[in-house]
């Protein structure tokens, strides 16, 4: 009987640069891996890879010049709205900030409260009622400062309000703040609007689009197309972006689906296995004392193997074992689980069970233990293998 089910390694690799042959450095770190930790390949194991280190090999990078350069010509008014910028942070909104601060005179920014999409909060809930504030007023930045002036994130204590005004004033723009949760109240201001939301950028430009916008453009919109000989996605524009250096801003992977599958045919070569492969970003997950949803990517996996597509087929085995087969223990148990499973296997390939696991794709759920086990610092793994992810208790 088998006493391990699924296991998960940070694979530890060079440090990518740009024009690195990253499909080669992937497969040859996971190799060496196997071999001084003693791990063996199976059918459907998973290597996933930060998207981090996939724009990074291939070169996918603007510069702040990039930026202006596409919001003048998309802008030609130097007046323009930015609406509901998330993430709020110094790592994904600033740097592209400050592009649009370099294109324009003057930007209105509307920003939600008290926190973003995201859950990135200006100041806490409770200080509504307090103030007898409520969530269809409107503030002005007169009215932030009266009650909120100098407010702080929790987690990077930054005065962001401060911090973003600072940076825009750099670029010789003027800056004014309104906060408010209906976007149609951005039109008060100027009728040119760059939607700078993420995961409510569609539902946030079709609103405008019916209340008399002149132009409106939204992130993913923006360096969709190259700038000279610059960084681009066609999808996603400037979403999914990072801070590089000071001037130089790292856009989404745009060669992940070629990437993905060269891998898979190398390791296949190598193993004899069918390993899927995934690019994964920010997980799918929500912090439960900041409240902050993680993801701020437009999506968990931009590029993945097709063995990867759908939602599990999992049945909840404490609900079976209580209900089904609340007589048995030990052995005899096991073994009716067992046979249940296989039997519910067999009958719900492309289905949903009615006791299976909350019905969420399986690259979102993997991506997420990437990205957790993968962290943003220094543990010098951007690739994770996954191993017996798709086990279960009968392929003993």
């Amino acid at each position: 009987m088998r006493c391990i089910g699924t296991t998960i390694r940070g694979i530890r690799t060079p440090i990518i640069k740009e024009n690195d042959d990253l499909a080669t450095i992937v497969v040859d770190s996971l190799i060496k891996a196997s071999e001084n930790e003693g791990f063996e390949f199976k059918d459907r194991d998973v290597i996933g890879i930060t998207e981090a280190v996939v724009g990074k090999s291939e070169g996918n990078f603007v510069t702040v010049d990039d930026v202006a350069t596409d919001i003048k010509s998309k802008f030609p008014n130097p007046h323009i709205g930015l609406l509901f910028p998330t993430p709020v942070s110094r790592n994904r909104f600033a740097p592209y900030l400050k592009g649009i601060a370099r294109a324009v005179n003057k930007i209105t920014m509307q920003l939600s409260f008290p926190d973003d999409e995201v859950g990135n909060k200006l100041f806490a809930e409770e200080m509504l009622e307090e103030y007898d504030i409520k969530h269809d007023d409107v503030l002005t930045e007169a009215d932030y400062n009266k009650y909120f002036k100098g407010m702080k994130h929790d987690f990077t204590g930054i005065d962001y309000i401060t911090y973003f005004r600072d940076l825009v004033e750099k670029e010789d723009c003027e800056i004014e703040y309104i906060f408010a949760n209906n976007p149609r109240e951005i039109l008060n201001y100027t009728k040119d609007i760059l939607v700078a939301s993420v995961h409510n950028r569609d539902k946030n430009k079709k609103i405008l689009e019916n209340t008399g916008v002149n132009i409106i453009y939204k992130l993913d919109e923006i360096l969709n197309e190259p700038i000279g000989n610059s960084g681009y996605h066609p999808e996603y524009g400037l979403l999914g972006s990072n801070k590089s250096t000071d001037e130089i801003i790292k856009l989404f992977p745009r060669t992940g689906n070629e990437l993905v599958l060269d891998i898979q045919k190398k390791l296949k070569k190598l193993t004899g296995k069918t390993i899927e492969v995934m690019i994964f970003g920010d997980g799918a997950f929500k912090d439960p004392v900041g409240k902050i949803w993680e993801l701020a990517d437009p999506v968990v996996s931009p590029a993945y193997t097709k063995g990867l597509e759908g939602t599990p087929n999992e049945i909840k085995l404490k609900y079976i074992a209580d209900n089904q087969f609340a007589n048995l223990k030990g052995d005899e148990l096991r073994d009716a689980v067992k046979k249940e499973i296989k039997s519910k296997a067999h009958n719900l390939v492309g289905q949903s069970s009615s006791l299976g696991t909350t019905p969420r794709r399986i690259v979102d759920l993997i991506g997420s233990l990437c990205d957790l086990t993968c962290g943003s610092g220094d543990k010098g793994t951007p690739a994770i293998y996954i191993s017996g992810y798709f086990d279960n208790l009968a392929d003993d």
